[in-house]
C-alpha cells in the first residue's frame, strides 16, 4: 500500500478549495442576484451551494493529488493535469459570469463546456486512477444539474 504524502494532499485540496473562494469572492453579491432572478422548479436554497462546492472541490483536490502521485503514465498524467487544470480555470470563471456581470446565456453556455471537460477529465483520470476518477463522479452530477439551473435561469429570465 503506498504512503500518504500529506501535505500533497493537503496542498491539492488547498488550491481547489481556493479557486473556488477566490471566485466567490470576485462573483461579488450572488445572494441578492440569486434572489431576484426567476429560477426553476427543484432549485436548491442559497445555503446549499457553499456547502456543496465545498465537498466538490475537496473531491477534486484529492482526485488531482491520487493523479499527479501515481508512478506510470506519464503521457496520460500530461492530459489528465491539462484537463484538470482546464476544468477548474472555466470551473472558477462559471461564478463571475453569472453573478458578477449577469449574463446567464454565456454562464448556460460555460456551464455545458464546464461539463464536457470534466467528463473527459474523468475518463483522462480513469487510465490512471480508478479511484480518483470516481470522486469527480459526484462533481460530474452535480454538473449536469447546474446546466438545468443555468439553462433554466436564462430562459425564464
Amino acid at each position: 500500500m503506498k504512503k500518504i504524502k500529506w501535505t500533497e494532499l493537503f496542498i491539492s485540496v488547498l488550491i481547489a478549495e481556493l479557486a473556488g473562494a477566490l471566485s466567490a469572492l470576485l462573483s461579488g453579491d450572488f445572494s441578492s442576484f440569486y434572489a431576484e432572478i426567476i429560477l426553476p422548479s427543484f432549485s436548491p436554497p442559497p445555503f446549499v451551494f457553499p456547502v456543496l462546492w465545498t465537498i466538490l472541490y475537496a473531491l477534486m483536490g484529492i482526485s488531482a493529488h491520487l493523479v499527479w502521485n501515481e508512478k506510470f503514465c506519464p503521457a496520460s498524467k500530461s492530459t489528465a493535469k491539462k484537463l484538470y487544470i482546464a476544468q477548474l480555470s472555466v470551473n472558477f470563471v462559471w461564478s463571475i459570469i453569472f453573478f458578477r456581470f449577469r449574463l446567464p446565456g454565456i454562464a448556460a453556455l460555460t456551464a455545458f463546456l464546464l461539463l464536457g471537460l470534466v467528463a473527459a477529465m474523468i475518463v483522462s483520470f480513469r487510465k490512471i486512477s480508478i479511484p480518483a476518477a470516481w470522486l469527480n463522479v459526484p462533481y460530474l452530477l452535480w454538473l449536469t444539474f447546474a446546466v438545468y439551473l443555468a439553462s433554466g435561469v436564462f430562459f425564464l429570465n
